[in-house]
């Protein structure tokens, strides 16, 4: 089994073990604190303890890694595991990918009689995970240094589907919605062969699998003069498309995303060529999260949208670990109320208090980074114009968590292939 203690985010056992959350930093979703049953903090990628060597998992109904026990009852099937604690609670299977170079520790449901009907295997690769299971193009494991590129899409996309869990964003494999059902296919460029494009359409996602080369990934943010550029913001940035087709185009969330972002039927090929022809507007940086949102509204969301996702999911971590904060010395403003797109929707304040826990946190991790010598941890300036956007996706998520299901249109999704992504 694979064990790692690299830095990934350590998180939680489940969401009710959460520890005391850091003062005015309220972050929309879960811990990010996981805990081996020996006491031991493990991490997002960990399949067993060092310390212990308990096996672990990521289940997906504890939104977490947790200890795992073998399944000890008379009747179990071989090598399954029921949660450390819970002998007769739900029976689970390894992921067939951990013994892969994806090396992936999320466990795989193995119904039992009086199981409820929902755990269930249903629109799962057999033997795969959920994680796995949305991956439907692998790179070729006969070049030899594609298996840790593989590894590195996957560990990003781990990341992003277990965030999107937490959210209570609906995570729909291929299989059980051959139309509107996720899936990524992670490509490599032929000699000779057209350029792999990274993009999104209809739910299908497409990643070049040389963006997890750090070299190569450093080499194009360096040409395209970008302050930000990873894995987990190529599939954040991707995955709001695939939202977007969603939660907003078929719902009445379209309006008010028209009033906002712009309005997303302009021509959407002729604004990327006079994006890259003649760049950015000169006044995008009051405006926009970043100089790519600029190019057309679609954009604008998903930027923004990944943006969105990068906030949660730092402040979760920082909240599950006791970080405060709230003593610190801004070199901006905070946010007031005014500067909102509904000051008074009834979770404004909420929305609020998180924006500014955000503001304060950046500033720490900046410093922090400046005294390693390191670039800024997180090199934007959010604009006033921006945060507004911000609340409208909170908003939609906060709908979406709170049990909404807006229709999916039948119409088919349109096709948007990016050249570069700017996540």
């Amino acid at each position: 089994m694979e064990s790692v203690t690299d830095d990934d985010t350590p998180a939680g056992t489940s969401a009710e073990a959460a520890p005391t959350l850091a003062a005015e930093l309220k972050a929309p979703t879960i811990t990010r604190a996981y805990q081996c049953q020996c006491g031991r903090p493990v991490f997002l990628r960990n399949s067993e303890c060092l310390a212990c060597h308990t096996p672990l998992g990521y289940v997906a109904e504890h939104l977490g890694v947790v200890p795992l026990a073998p399944d000890t009852r008379e009747d179990a099937e071989p090598d399954t595991f029921t949660v450390f604690g819970d002998p007769r609670g739900k029976a689970y299977r390894r992921c067939n990918n951990l013994l892969t170079p994806a090396a992936c520790n999320w466990m795989v449901p193995a119904p039992r009689q009086g199981d409820e009907p929902s755990f269930n295997t249903d629109g799962l690769v057999p033997g795969l995970c959920l994680a796995c299971s949305v991956t439907r193009t692998i790179p070729d494991l006969s070049i030899e240094s594609n298996g840790e590129l593989w590894r590195k899409l996957e560990l990003a996309k781990r990341r992003l589907i277990s965030q999107l869990l937490a959210l209570k964003l609906p995570v729909v494999t291929r299989l059980a919605d051959p139309v509107h059902g996720l899936a990524f296919d992670f490509l490599g460029n032929v000699p000779g062969g057209p350029h792999v494009m990274t993009g999104h359409d209809s739910g299908l996602i497409t990643l070049n699998a040389e963006e997890a080369e750090d070299a190569v990934r450093e080499r194009i943010r360096a040409e395209m003069r970008e302050p930000y550029r990873t894995l987990v913001g190529h599939f954040r940035h991707e995955i709001g498309h695939h939202y977007w087709d969603l939660l907003v185009q078929p719902t009445h969330w379209l309006e008010p995303f028209r009033e906002l972002f712009g309005d997303e039927r302009a021509d959407y090929a002729a604004a990327l060529q006079a994006h890259y022809e003649n760049g950015p507007p000169p006044d995008w940086a009051n405006r926009f999260v970043t100089s790519y949102a600029s190019s057309h509204p679609w954009e604008d969301w998903a930027e923004t949208w990944a943006h969105y996702l990068h906030m949660a999911d730092t402040a979760d971590t920082a909240m599950s670990f006791g970080v405060d904060a709230q003593n610190v010395e801004l070199t901006s403003d905070l946010f007031e109320r005014s500067d909102l797109w509904q000051p008074e929707h009834a979770e404004a304040g909420e929305f609020l208090d998180f924006l500014n826990g955000w503001v304060r946190l950046t500033n720490v991790l900046n410093e922090l980074s400046r005294s390693m010598g390191q670039p800024d941890y997180y090199p934007f300036v959010l604009p006033r114009a921006a945060v507004g956007k911000l609340q409208f996706i909170h908003e939609v998520i906060s709908e979406q968590r709170a049990g909404s299901r807006p229709p999916v249109s039948e119409r088919e999704g349109a096709t948007r292939a990016l050249a570069q992504p700017h996540a």
